[in-house]
């Protein structure tokens, strides 16, 4: 009898089921991998052995019970006949060293921290071969001073009362032990003179267990610790009632990346930028807005901009735009001639076209820098803006500079696009305020009698300069200038020329209004709002246009004229509608901006789900739920392919109908629909069941018919 052969070779279908087999069994292949190098190699490097487990006593255990364990272990050591370990050795001395300072095991049982541990490696390195006798100790490097706090020492006693404050806390937590909190003590000092203005400060020291523990990152196990030691850096935001809102730093702690830090993200304040020689002009000058003061700093050092000035250049944001420029030496003579600066560091400030920058030279603090911006922010010639209307006077809805009782009063103003030639009567513009100005401050018996009018009305601030920005204002531009000589004033440019006008707008109030308001004994405030819900303007309205030539003098005796003018003669009230000015940007770049993101610090909340994922990547309980769900994956797939297989590997018998037999299953909708139609059309052309009177009979036979029938 002849053996069948086997083959020596799997068959390719063998090699086809093992590898749909791998792929069944993916995922409980690969939680299962998970849960082993979890247990293997994670736990063992996130849980070492701690200090007391090296001194071979219980956690916790007191001084004393330190020192006589220690004194165990050395004496075994030096007693040993095998060759001294002097790893070991040092792994034993660093534990007693560190267990034994109060401070340090203080430290060290709540919060895990362990500052110098690297000493035990690089003494490994240093004493290899040695004896014991020639080891140098302590091995531990004591304090080398105490830790400076200028700030205020909170306390859990006055914790509670930190939270009404309306401006947020940084805190420190230090320790009067560690080394590295007394090296940041002058940096610490230093960040909390910078940020005096927009936040409070505070040191924690760890002696405050309950507070520190609060304020302290958790464990999975519920643990306290800090993720860098200490010192670390806390913040409470505004309003913080808990936990979970507090905010901690965890880059480098250096002054300038905690203060940048806290500006931007905590209390969120703009950047400012440095412009080179080459790029301010282009990229700052160029692109801010025209009726805003430029205010430049020159550092030396290229430092960020302090935190005070940062505040300060979100408050004045509608009056001022500012840049950082870093000094070089090689172009001090460019600075000088630009704009007076002969060193740094210095403040500029850029106001009108042709006016001569303010320039301060040397460092300054925040009330300075408050008492610069406050007399610098505005421009010598203002801008008439929606905001500026009424505080300028050049309002139609009948509010005057000088007071509510005013009845005439006059507001020059240039209009034009923003260019070289806008620039050009901007300055002159400015000279002839200067010039009322000088005359307004002298004896009025020495005036000149010409100006005297225009004078006395610059004094009782009836008269007011200002430009307009004609490309943006076009309807209010065209409604004073005309359409016909408005193509190159008003609009968009359109052509190469541009000529700025000049006019005067004479007001008149309306005395029925005023008088209806002394009747209803209303203030001049509710007054004023109902002014500006009404349709109509409540100040006539006379306009004349300078039609001179660009010199001071001749404008100066213009405006004189036009202003005794009016004030002599008794002009008729005309009721009109002003054009309203289009209102500018309410809040700034930035806010708008961080309306628009869904998520205001994104990078933020980014790192800090990482470090979330990586406390929980010590939690001990992950390797066993990672076995957990091999093991129920496992199950699942194991029971649903059994349930399967069964079914798949009957064989059909001979007595059961072939496929070819068993009428095919309808495989959509539409052939299922289809199947009773084509019933009827099979039933239609089958033949018909034969009855009793198809056949015929063996024994029938035809009958003839006779003659008789068959007529």
């Amino acid at each position: 009898m002849t053996m069948p052969r086997v083959s020596a070779n799997p068959s390719p279908s063998c090699f086809v089921s093992m590898a749909s087999t791998v792929r069944a069994y993916a995922l409980p292949i690969i939680l299962f991998a998970g849960a082993m190098f979890y247990q293997l190699f994670i736990i063992p490097n996130a849980f070492p052995p701690s200090h007391y487990d090296v001194l071979q006593i219980e956690s916790y255990s007191s001084i004393h019970k330190v020192q006589e364990a220690y004194e165990k272990l050395e004496s075994k050591l030096k007693s040993a006949e095998e060759a001294f370990d002097i790893h070991k050795f040092l792994k034993i001395r660093y534990a007693y060293e560190l267990l034994t300072d109060p401070l340090w095991k203080r430290d060290y049982d709540a919060f895990g921290i362990d500052e110098q541990l690297h000493i035990v490696e690089s003494g490994s390195k240093r004493y290899a071969g040695k004896h014991i006798s020639e080891l140098d100790f302590p091995l531990l490097q004591a304090r080398s001073g105490s830790v400076d706090q200028s700030s205020k020492v909170i306390t859990s006693s006055d914790f509670q009362y930190i939270f009404p404050d309306v401006k947020p806390w940084l805190i420190q937590l230090f320790s009067s032990g560690s080394e590295n909190c007394a090296q940041f003590s002058k940096s610490w000092n230093k960040i909390a003179s910078l940020l005096d203005v927009v936040a409070n400060t505070g040191v924690v020291e760890l002696g405050e267990k309950e507070l520190a523990t609060y304020l302290a990152d958790k464990r999975s196990t519920g643990k306290p610790f800090f993720r860098n030691g200490v010192p670390s850096l806390v913040v409470i935001p505004a309003g913080c009632r808990s936990p979970k809102c507090l905010r901690r730093f965890n880059g480098e702690l250096s002054v300038d990346k905690v203060t940048n830090w806290f500006a931007t993200t905590i209390v969120d304040l703009p950047q400012i930028n440095y412009y080179s020689r080459e790029s301010l002009v282009p990229n700052f000058l160029g692109k801010t807005s025209h009726h805003k003061v430029k205010v430049l700093f020159f550092s030396t050092f290229g430092e960020r901009a302090a935190p005070f000035i940062r505040q300060a250049a979100k408050d004045y944001w509608n009056f001022a735009s500012f840049a950082f420029i870093l000094w070089r030496e090689e172009e001090s003579s460019y600075w000088l001639g630009a704009f007076g600066v002969h060193s740094a560091p210095a403040i500029v400030f850029l106001k009108d076209p042709g006016v001569k920058p303010v320039v301060h030279h040397g460092s300054v603090n925040n009330s300075i820098f408050l008492h610069l911006m406050e007399n610098n922010k505005q421009q010598e010639l203002r801008q008439l803006r929606s905001v500026t209307s009424m505080e300028l006077g050049c309002d139609p809805y009948g509010y005057s500079r000088a007071s509510y009782d005013t009845m005439i009063w006059y507001c020059a103003i240039v209009v034009g696009r923003p260019s070289l030639e806008l620039n050009k009567m901007r300055e002159t513009m400015c000279r002839v305020q200067e010039t009322f100005f000088k005359h307004s401050q002298v004896d009025a018996s020495s005036e000149n009698q010409s100006l005297a009018t225009a004078v006395d009305a610059f004094k009782r601030r009836r008269l007011t300069f200002a430009w307009l920005d004609g490309e943006k204002q076009k309807d209010y531009c065209q409604f004073y200038i005309g359409q016909a000589g408005s193509d190159h004033t008003c609009g968009q440019r359109r052509s190469v020329t541009d000529i700025p006008r000049l006019f005067v707008i004479r007001y008149l109030r309306n005395g029925s209004a005023v008088d209806l308001r002394t009747e209803q004994k209303t203030n001049w405030k509710s007054s004023l709002v109902q002014d500006l819900i009404s349709d109509s303007d409540l100040a006539g309205q006379f306009v004349a246009g300078y039609k001179g030539e660009d010199d001071v003098s001749q404008i100066t005796a213009w405006l004189a004229n036009i202003i005794s003018d009016g004030d002599s003669r008794e002009l008729p009230f005309f009721t009109l509608r002003t054009p309203k000015l289009v209102p500018d940007d309410t809040e700034p770049i930035w806010s708008i901006t961080a309306q628009n993101i869904p998520l205001k610090n994104l990078k933020h909340s980014i790192l800090g789900s990482l470090s979330g994922l990586s406390i929980y990547r010590e939690d001990p309980r992950v390797g066993p739920f990672l076995l957990l769900g091999a093991l129920i994956s496992l199950g699942t797939i194991w029971l649903r392919r059994s349930q399967v297989q069964p079914s798949e590997q009957n064989q059909p018998n001979s007595n059961q109908p072939s496929e070819s037999n068993q009428p095919s299953q309808p495989s959509s909708k539409e052939e299922r629909k289809q199947i009773p139609r084509d019933r009827v059309r099979s039933r239609s052309n089958k033949k018909p069941t034969p009855s009793m009177t198809d056949f015929e009979p063996s024994d029938a036979y035809q009958v003839p018919l006779s003659d008789s029938d068959s007529q």
